[in-house]
């Protein structure tokens, strides 16, 4: 699969089928990379995810008809923390990587973050390579590490803190 075969939307309530289905193949495959558990999230309904879709900006890359891969945004809330929004849960589909699709993504969530925020900010664990190097081709900066940021099946990991500046 090439990048022009590769659409990008934003999903919505209706596709929430499609969005736990990949989340929770996400939370599966790598469990040491997320903050969420497949346990917590395998047990919340249909419901819970299209209410998750219309809270977030959450990215869809589709193919052939097919859920290939997720990003998410969300804005802070509190006053004092407004201009500071985050891209979380990255995942894209074991026959989709190498093919652009990341990359796709997060290029449309910082897209979609411009417009919201002054800066966008995420959390990589420490090993992901790949993913560090993606980010940082996308103009994020590593500015700190979060030792034993995430804890699963009592292994620590280390998560690197990066962020770039959209103004």
């Amino acid at each position: 699969m090439t990048i022009p075969d590769i659409a990008v939307r934003q999903l919505g309530p209706d596709d929430a089928a499609c969005y736990r289905a990949i989340r929770l193949e996400a939370l599966e495959r790598h469990p040491e990379s997320f903050g969420a558990s497949l346990d917590a999230e395998a047990a919340q309904p249909a419901e819970w995810f299209a209410d998750r879709l219309q809270r977030n900006a959450i990215f869809g890359a589709w193919g052939r008809g097919d859920l290939l891969g997720i990003a998410g945004f969300r804005a802070h809330a509190a006053a004092k923390l407004s201009h500071k929004g985050m891209l979380w849960g990255v995942y894209v589909r074991p026959a989709a990587r190498g093919a652009g699709t990341a990359r796709r993504l997060v290029e449309r969530v910082i897209e979609h973050a411009r417009t919201q925020v002054e800066l966008l900010q995420l959390t990589v664990v420490s090993t992901n390579e790949r993913a560090r190097r993606l980010y940082g081709d996308l103009g994020f900066t590593e500015y700190g590490l979060e030792k034993h940021g995430l804890k699963y099946a009592g292994v620590y990991v280390d998560e690197v803190l990066m962020v770039k500046f959209l103004l």
